[in-house]
């Protein structure tokens, strides 16, 4: 597997938020982005889910330039800036509505994941009585019950306790190595250097490759 971001920039109006970005990314790696809030982490990541399009280059997953044919990547899910489910649902009932749309797995596998991220004795419970860590383990939930091969992470660690971020970090590294490209993006260096393979920091549109 491999996502080739090949000259990548993003202006909005007048101003260039993403300036040359040239990146690969090979499956059975965890790739980190690091930088302030505002750096244009989230924008890079919207890019590459085909939410936004690059102003000047192209991105290619596998070879194919699934921006220029107006779709998405395959096999991808993401967490991006804050998680949002609908309110007056309870956090099992939002997955299986997701999960409803491709019908890939069932709702034992939808419990299990949750299971596996101390969200058992919250499922049950309306999404809109959640506190923002328990908010966050669903969106991390949403992201890896229906086993995608591009896993893309934004904040993932926030707010959540200590005992589940180290089974998200877990979780991931299992998803490594069954060859899956796999991208976080923090405010914080720590969660990075924790996990990821490489490192690149994010600076004002600039991503530059830094050494572990």
């Amino acid at each position: 597997m491999k996502l080739e971001l090949k000259n990548i920039s993003k202006k909005f109006g007048n101003t260039e938020v993403l300036k040359n970005v040239t990146i690969t990314m090979s499956g059975g790696k965890i790739y980190g982005f690091v930088g302030r809030n505002g750096s244009g982490k989230s924008v890079l990541l919207k890019i590459i889910c085909g939410f936004y399009s690059p102003s000047e280059g192209i991105i290619l997953l596998n070879d194919e330039n699934y921006i220029e044919n107006n779709s998405f990547p395959k096999s991808t899910r993401a967490l991006i800036e804050k998680p949002n489910f609908l309110p007056d649902l309870t956090g099992l009932e939002n997955l299986k509505l997701l999960a409803s749309i491709q019908n890939k797995i069932d709702s034992n596998n939808i419990i299990n994941t949750l299971k596996e991220l101390n969200l058992e004795s919250e499922m049950n419970k309306k999404y809109s009585k959640y506190s923002l860590g328990t908010k966050q383990k669903l969106g991390v939930a949403q992201v890896l019950m229906e086993n995608p091969n591009l896993i893309i992470l934004d904040e993932p660690f926030n707010g959540v306790e200590e005992e589940t971020v180290e089974k998200i970090r877990t979780l991931l590294q299992q998803e490594k190595k069954k060859g899956k490209i796999i991208i976080i993006a923090s405010h914080i260096k720590e969660d990075i250097d924790i996990l990821a393979d490489e490192v690149y920091k994010v600076d004002a549109g600039n991503v530059k490759k830094r050494s572990i």
